[in-house]
């Protein structure tokens, strides 16, 4: 049986005539760029998220670099971060001229840990106070420990950006209240990549802010710093979120529960076939319904490489994310860190994988999933 990682043409079902009558809205409108769809997503997905404002992007990489741009931060900063994560996190940091510094990960949910950060700024010394902004990044759908990280970053008056490109709809029990990822931080950054819960069809982005100032910025600086018309206070960018992009968001947005719900279903089969086996599931830090399962990715003891070359075999789509912590990668060589300075992200780069998972996968694929590995471990 043939089960891919991800079955984007399997969603179609359940969008596809509200899908061609938005794109056909906008293609009939003329308006392509900045047109109403684009505040319509904006406002929405504020409400939904839970803040007052909301400020298309480009692309979650573009999100994540314009609030960055928007904090000042540039040459001489310092922004602190997980390894174990996609590239773009520091990538944005050290387009700015700023350096990247990397907390190790929780080794159950894969997410920075807070006593890895208060231990880094326990031996930064006078570097603690180049750091502009914390950025944890709520990996795979669910939420970082942010009550933890948001007192230890406030007590140094260090600004938390979410990292939530991965967890739209993912929810946190924080002190004040039960809160969803992108509205406990001074911003939220969200990506709309097709291959997310609420994905486009091409790149799109999102931040998310209960600060006004802030959210006017980034508003400038994602048309070039432009205000009014041909008038630049500001250097920005071209970070503009296509109308086209939007409109297909909004026709998705009202089934995004609906796919939550199906990927926690699909987990919640998955970790009751795997308990007592040699594969680790995925940890629910929080409760099953405050975990979107943008990735639901297993642990194993060995042979993970042989594991997905088998599984391929079967049909069975997996990928390893990421097989190269970004403490190692190249461009960053400049850094002087080793393999043995991030022990857990490294442990998780060469340990884990992540399964189908979608919501329109149906009983008989996620068996044949689950037996596959189990067959694999004997």
């Amino acid at each position: 049986m043939r089960v891919p990682l991800l079955d984007l043409k399997a969603q179609l079902t359940a969008v596809e005539h509200d899908l061609k009558k938005a794109v056909l809205e906008v293609i009939d409108s003329g308006r392509y760029i900045m047109g109403p769809q684009v505040v319509e997503l904006e406002e929405r997905i504020a409400a939904y998220v839970g803040t007052s404002r909301a400020v298309g992007m480009a692309s979650g990489t573009d999100a994540l670099l314009a609030v960055l741009m928007a904090l000042g931060v540039g040459r001489g900063d310092i922004v602190v971060t997980t390894p174990y994560t996609f590239f773009a996190t520091a990538g944005v940091v050290a387009r700015l001229g700023a350096e990247p510094a990397f907390v190790d990960i929780e080794r159950a949910t894969y997410n920075l840990d807070p006593a890895g950060l208060e231990a880094w700024f326990a031996a930064a010394g006078g570097r603690a106070a180049k750091v502009k902004a914390v950025v944890p990044v709520h990996l795979y759908g669910q939420c970082a420990a942010m009550d933890a990280i948001t007192a230890i970053a406030e007590r140094r008056g260090v600004a938390v950006i979410e990292d939530a490109c991965q967890a739209i709809g993912a929810a946190y029990p924080s002190r004040a209240g039960l809160l969803k990822a992108g509205a406990m931080g001074r911003a939220g950054c969200f990506s709309f990549f097709p291959s997310k819960n609420l994905g486009g069809m091409g790149d799109g982005g999102m931040v998310t802010t209960g600060d006004a100032d802030l959210a006017e910025t980034l508003v400038r600086l994602r048309n070039h710093g432009m205000h009014p018309k041909y008038h630049h206070a500001l250097v920005g960018g071209n970070f503009r979120l296509d109308t086209l992009q939007a409109a297909v968001l909004l026709a998705k947005l009202p089934h995004l529960e609906a796919w939550h719900a199906a990927r926690r279903a699909h987990a919640d089969y998955y970790d009751q076939r795997f308990r007592g086996s040699a594969v680790v599931p995925p940890a629910c830090a929080y409760g099953r319904d405050r975990h979107v399962y943008n990735q639901y990715v297993i642990a194993v003891p060995e042979r993970r490489d042989e594991l997905k070359e088998f599984l391929a075999n079967r049909g069975i789509g997996t990928e390893i994310y990421y097989p190269v912590p970004i403490h190692l990668q190249e461009c960053f060589r400049s850094l002087g860190l080793r393999p043995g300075d991030f022990p857990e992200s490294e442990r998780a780069a060469a340990h884990t994988l992540a399964l189908p998972v979608y919501p329109e996968m149906t009983a008989a694929m996620q068996a044949a999933v689950a037996d596959a590995i189990l067959e694999f471990y004997g």
